[in-house]
């Protein structure tokens, strides 16, 4: 049967305006709903909108965590996915409100339909949306919190549901979604401009404007003219994130090493649950009352001198970042310590395990390539491991490595890595890619290196690794983020605080005041009403 190209335009116009149709109808209900809500809005709740898988957006979660230790209802309404952080699921504050994935035959649609089909997957993220954002809170929510990007259609929906419900919209500028668009498309796209126009339009008058950076605050207020209140909320980590402790560390691995894909022998020898290829449980004394004549042989973790070093960076395996630089600086560190090695070991360079959380497109692509050099040119020195961990697990890991790499090179060099943030919070030293505004995070020599390209990456992990595990330029990077094991309400560094102490600082003072004053009176006439209803209500 020949395939006829009419038919199918036929069918995609006509599922276009059945959609639209649908949004027509929900537009009026929004409008009819709206008249009611402005009458009774809900000063004690908030709405968080996340496009997007909500266990990937780890600064969306912790405003959630945020709001609710504050006791305010809040609505997290995003993708289901990636498990949440475990503290954010036993809050009692907290009701995720899960949008419905498009279908996936719209994903199955040749590419040649791709005209129509972003317009109907788009309308139907837009039902989406509305459907939780109007129907499914019951009250209205004082603040709308909308992560920025993704853009289309979050922007436009969340100001929608602002003038139909009363609420306020807080736009989070993680960074800029049509620069984002403009790494597939290019710079002269005409769907670059127009998602520019789109983003600058619905971004301009959001009743408050978070940023992520200074520069980012900076250049939207002068470009954009942006209206509202305007706060820089540098990220921070939560307080759980900390350096592990050689038991700690040795709980991990006995749990992960049988996940790892490296071959075995190529660890020093281990035993588990006795010994890790990082750490190993050794006998030591112990003393009752100062008694010496009284021993019990006690058990305790420690790290191992002959351990690889273990680095790690995390990725979304998008072209955001080029990976082959960290694949290029890993060929280069293998035939240094070859030669190093050969000629002075007394002061050997280490093995490396290399370790990358995350998933993404690209995933694949680059671990296959990397699995093929390790084959081809039969690396001693080197192996890379992909990992996918649970919420719980990635701040342990991060605390039990010896240095973190970050490839981000932001595509509109106004944001920060995230990632980076995390390792500070595990006092890990980082070597960072170089762009725009990484000062704002980064000091070269300080608190980690920073390098322009492979040469320059194989350059400082050389330098930092020599004589490993007694780097002494590794130790001081690490000392300069504060002492070696941290208690959860250290901080990092002077000027540095938890996420806790700077939401507290810098977000609380705008949102929380009147929220906290009339949600305690909104509470209290719930409570009153019930206690009349239940008084009138005859006995059983």
């Amino acid at each position: 049967m020949n395939y006829d190209p009419a038919l199918g335009w036929d069918v995609a116009l006509g599922l276009q305006l059945f959609l639209a149709a649908l949004f027509l109808l929900f537009v009026f209900k929004l409008i009819r709903t709206g008249k009611r809500d402005h009458r009774r809005l809900h000063y004690g709740s908030v709405a968080i909108l996340v496009l997007g898988d909500i266990g990937r957006s780890p600064r969306m979660m912790y405003h959630a965590q945020s709001f609710a230790s504050h006791r305010v209802q809040t609505y997290i309404v995003a993708y289901k996915g990636s498990k949440p952080i475990p503290s954010l699921l036993s809050m009692s504050h907290v009701e995720f409100l899960y949008i419905p994935e498009p279908p996936r035959w719209i994903s199955k649609l040749p590419r040649r339909l791709f005209i129509l089909l972003a317009p109907i997957k788009v309308a139907y993220q837009i039902w989406g949306l509305l459907n939780a954002l109007v129907l499914q809170i019951p009250e209205p929510p004082v603040h709308i919190l909308v992560q920025n990007p993704p853009t289309i259609p979050t922007l436009a929906v969340a100001w929608l549901v602002a003038r139909i419900r009363g609420s306020r919209v807080i736009i989070d500028w993680h960074n800029l979604g049509y620069t984002i668009l403009a790494l597939r498309l290019g710079e002269k796209s005409r769907l670059v401009s127009l998602a520019k126009k789109f983003e600058q339009v619905f971004g301009r008058s959001a009743y408050a404007h978070l940023f992520v950076t200074n520069a980012m605050k900076e250049h939207l207020v002068k470009e954009w003219d942006l209206q509202g209140k305007k706060i820089v909320l540098h990220d921070r980590p939560p307080s759980y994130f900390h350096q592990c402790s050689p038991s700690e560390i040795h709980d991990l691995f006995v749990r992960l090493v049988p996940l790892l894909t490296v071959e075995g022998s190529w660890f020093p020898s281990y035993k588990l649950p006795s010994t890790t290829p990082f750490t190993e449980i050794v006998k030591s004394p112990r003393y009752y009352g100062g008694d010496t004549s009284l021993l019990e042989p006690r058990t305790s973790p420690n790290l191992r001198h002959e351990r690889p070093a273990l680095l790690i960076t995390s990725t979304s395996w998008t072209p955001d970042e080029d990976f082959s630089i960290l694949i290029e600086a890993l060929k280069r560190y293998e035939r240094a310590a070859r030669t190093h090695n050969a000629k002075q070991p007394a002061k050997p360079l280490p093995k490396v395990l290399m370790c990358i959380t995350g998933q993404g497109p690209l995933r694949a692509k680059y671990m296959a390539e990397i699995q093929d050099l390790i084959i081809t040119e039969k690396w001693e020195w080197v192996r890379c491991q992909s990992l996918w961990l649970e919420p719980e697990d990635y701040p342990r890991l991060l605390g039990s490595c010896d240095l973190g790499i970050s490839l981000h090179s932001s595509s509109s060099a106004l944001d920060l890595p995230m990632k980076i943030v995390d390792m500070f919070g595990c006092h890990l030293p980082v070597c960072a890619l170089n762009f725009a505004c990484l000062g704002e995070l980064v000091t070269d020599g300080q608190n980690g290196l920073v390098f322009e390209d492979a040469d320059g990456l194989a350059t400082h992990l050389q330098t930092l690794l020599s004589g490993f595990p007694n780097s002494e330029q590794l130790d001081r990077l690490r000392a300069n983020l504060g002492p070696q094991v941290s208690s959860p309400s250290r901080r990092i560094s002077k000027g540095w605080k938890t996420w806790d102490q700077n939401w507290d600082e810098n977000f609380k003072p705008l949102v929380i005041p009147e929220l906290s004053q009339q949600s305690e009176e909104w509470l209290e006439a719930f409570v009153n009403k019930r206690r009349s209803a239940t008084a009138s209500s005859p006995s059983l």
